[in-house]
């Protein structure tokens, strides 16, 4: 026995000693357990045991934030302590109670709840897109104190703002708690902690009022929000979606609700994430957002100042990759004099946000561009692209995006600039669409998802190498 194994044995003896006396161990802890003893395993070089940097050699090349395909655990009562066990499904975990109360032509009301991140949103909205009432509260100046988001200061931000946003919302469309047809609320992905507020919240009002229960995928939101427009009569399934925010950046095909396939997500930084930390690259202030400071220094700027290679420009796939171009802007700054050499050059600090700019937008026209012939090549008859997510506000991607697609010939929908950042209305209307197709949920013993891919890779995709889905 080695001495990593000899250290461990009597540690994995009290705990199990404590499992059957006590409750079962949850399953988190039984991963942290099983993580350090496949680590010592390893370093007695077992060939049968895999350390965590060696799982993550087998996902390089695979894109961030999409379904490998394992099979989700869910939890039961024997086995968690806790009162929430049971993990959201994308097809709901049941049925409406009434199916001819959502049923097409039928207006109803739903409440949408939304706080996965930095922001505290609630909306009511018709059947039909009609927003009756909506409140968002940011968490601007508590990101810029912190320098980012600090997870439990943002879930205390929820917990005081949670019930004014949910009764300003109310109190616009002049109804009452009770007036409601059902409430959706996102359960992921997100940051766990402050997914909770909101889904706390969303369920008590439900279980007080007996009101239909919806859990809500963040991203689906966002995919699905154009389609609550009066503009979005043409928006028809199926479409190519891109995504872009601060944590997720993909090309996906929407075939249904509840139906996607990835064709090409990140492998490294979101696009969001990217002008963030260029952002702070720069000195600037990002309270409200590193992407919008970003892009009002941009406008300044000349685009052609400095020639960033274009991430990625020879690989015929869908996939992103913003890291690279992110690591350029530091070595730029380095070569013209350091931070406090380029801070004090107005001039120089536009050029390079701009330069920037220029370089991420072009690397999404080549990969959108990419995804549309795809598309035209295996006959898929789609010619719609709908570009939602935070970073969907930028004037300049939404110009340029346009701009492609009347190249191709193809037609683009982009929602109004306040329904690509988080909100209540998006929330509410993946409510509306799945409550149409007679998907509900029941939250009794229902968790929150830090993480919940909307798709894994399909038939349109790169195929997945086999060892990345073990």
């Amino acid at each position: 026995m080695s001495s990593a194994q000899a250290f461990l044995t009597p540690i994995s003896s009290s705990f199990s000693g404590m499992q059957s006396n006590l409750y079962p161990i949850s399953r988190v802890f039984r991963h942290s357990l099983h993580t350090r003893i496949s680590f010592a395993r390893t370093r007695t070089a077992s060939p049968r045991w895999t350390c965590s940097r060696g799982r993550r050699r087998l996902h390089v090349g695979v894109p961030k934030g999409i379904d490998l395909g394992n099979p989700l655990v869910q939890l039961t009562a024997e086995e968690c302590p806790w009162e929430d066990y049971l993990v959201p499904q994308l097809a709901g975990n049941a049925t409406v109670k009434d199916p001819s109360r959502f049923a097409a032509g039928n207006d109803f009301v739903v409440l949408g709840v939304e706080s996965s991140c930095d922001d505290t949103a609630a909306a009511v909205i018709n059947s039909d897109g009609t927003i009756l009432g909506e409140c968002r509260v940011s968490q601007d100046q508590l990101t810029e104190e912190w320098g980012g988001v600090v997870p439990h200061v943002a879930r205390d931000a929820h917990a005081d703002a949670i019930q004014h946003v949910i009764e300003s919302s109310l109190r616009d469309a002049s109804m009452l708690p009770s007036d409601l047809d059902a409430i959706g609320v996102t359960m992921g992905p997100g940051l766990e902690v402050c997914l909770r507020v909101g889904y706390r919240a969303a369920r008590a009002l439900a279980l007080k009022h007996d009101t239909e229960f919806v859990a809500i995928n963040h991203l689906e939101a966002h995919v699905l929000v154009s389609r609550a427009t009066k503009t979005a009569e043409n928006i028809q399934f199926p479409f190519l979606t891109l995504l872009v925010s601060g944590g997720h950046c993909q090309l996906l095909m929407a075939y249904d609700v509840a139906q996607y396939e990835v064709l090409g997500g990140t492998l490294d930084d979101a696009l969001g994430e990217a002008y963030d930390k260029t952002a702070r690259l720069l000195g600037l202030q990002v309270g409200g957002g590193g992407g919008p400071a970003l892009e009002k220094l941009a406008r300044k700027g000349n685009p052609k100042a400095i020639p960033f290679p274009v991430p990625m420009h020879r690989r015929p796939d869908c996939n992103f990759s913003f890291a690279g171009l992110k690591t350029s802007v530091r070595v730029a700054i380095d070569k013209l004099g350091g931070d406090e050499q380029v801070q004090t050059d107005q001039s120089l600090m536009a050029d390079i946000a701009a330069s920037f700019q220029e370089t991420a937008v072009r690397h999404l026209e080549q990969r959108v561009t990419r995804a549309m012939q795809l598309c035209d090549d295996r006959g898929t008859g789609v010619n719609t692209l709908v570009v939602s997510g935070g970073v969907a506000a930028n004037a300049v991607i939404r110009t340029r995006l346009e701009s492609v697609c009347a190249t191709q010939g193809w037609s683009c929908s982009i929602p109004p600039m306040n329904l690509c950042t988080d909100n209540g209305v998006m929330v509410a209307w993946a409510a509306v669409e799945r409550l149409r197709r007679g998907i509900a949920d029941d939250h009794t013993n229902l968790d929150v998802r830090a993480r919940w891919p909307l798709a894994g890779l399909g038939q349109l995709s790169e195929p997945l190498p086999e060892e990345a889905s073990r």
